[in-house]
């Protein structure tokens, strides 16, 4: 190793790897672009190698870089949780934890949860932000986004918390001005609700004993939220896809077909690309897989 590296520059040049350029890094780590700036080219010449091809618009890697950034971000990222965990051994949990969830998710579970958490954690303020899709959480300071169903991207870091129910659900107004179907295979025959974070959100498969049926609906509505698609199925005008934690116990809604068997979906705890994760978070997901289990009827992983 040369005896001029700094080692406080990896730091500042994971960063720039994983939100791609310098004016991100500096906002992600609350400095000036010049710092980061500098910081890499000093880390450039002590190693002798060019990390970036810079552009007037954006940094990317070069084949050196990429090298550096694999050997380097694990061992940071665990670097940074061993001395997380040293920091909270003798002391709360403090500062901010920022949390996004499906609005539906949030309000029925996430923040019943949150509230006996923030009990135990006195010290720290938790922040809850709704919404059915993953944002920019590193631009956004999102430490932790729960999200249901099926993630559509695999490059996200998640943990799976638990599973749980599906059923098709209508209103009864809905049933008895339409009819009721007896058979999956009738539902191309009704007006559906797209629910369109789904990867596919009109293709589904039911199944019951040796029997497995695969729909190909057709949309009247498409939505990206599930308060939206809740209000609509309420409100006759469809049938979509909800899952029983969410929906069962609600007399405006009928569950159609409890014969036959959807496939059961996730729920996952989703954190920022690359980053280490925080004591607090993973002391909160957790709290919350726990408490998954003793308040619903999903099944833990």
């Amino acid at each position: 190793m040369n005896d001029e590296l700094d080692l406080n520059t990896l730091p500042l040049f994971i960063a720039t790897v994983e939100v791609g350029s310098f004016t991100a890094a500096a906002d992600r780590l609350g400095c000036t672009k010049t710092k980061i700036s500098l910081n890499i080219k000093a880390l450039e010449k002590s190693l002798g190698i060019a990390l970036f091809n810079r552009t007037t618009r954006q940094v990317t890697l070069t084949e050196a870089g990429q090298q550096l950034y694999q050997s380097c971000q694990p061992l940071l990222a665990k670097l940074g949780e061993t001395l997380s965990d040293a920091g909270t051994s003798e002391r709360t949990l403090s500062g901010t934890l920022r949390i996004t969830a499906p609005v539906d998710h949030m309000a029925l579970l996430l923040a019943p949860a949150a509230a006996a958490f923030g009990k135990l954690h006195s010290g720290l303020t938790i922040e809850l932000r709704s919404g059915d899709k993953v944002s920019d959480m590193v631009r956004e300071g999102i430490d932790l986004a729960i999200r249901m169903g099926w993630l559509k991207d695999s490059s996200l870091r998640a943990q799976k918390l638990g599973e749980f129910e599906q059923r098709v659900m209508a209103s009864p107004g809905y049933l008895q001005k339409m009819g009721t179907p007896s058979h999956p295979r009738e539902l191309k025959q009704h007006q559906w609700i797209e629910f369109t974070p789904l990867p596919s959100a009109l293709t589904w498969t039911f199944e019951k004993a040796d029997e497995r049926v695969q729909v190909q609906m057709q949309s009247s509505f498409r939505v990206d939220n599930t308060s939206a698609m809740r209000s609509l199925i309420k409100n006759h005008a469809g049938l979509s896809v909800i899952a029983t934690h969410l929906g069962e116990n609600e007399s405006d809604l009928v569950p159609l077909f409890n014969d036959w068997q959807l496939p059961r979906g996730g729920i996952y705890a989703v954190f920022p690309p690359g980053a280490f994760i925080p004591a607090k978070v993973r002391t909160f997901v957790d709290f919350y897989r726990h408490w998954l289990a003793q308040h619903t009827n999903t099944d833990t992983q």
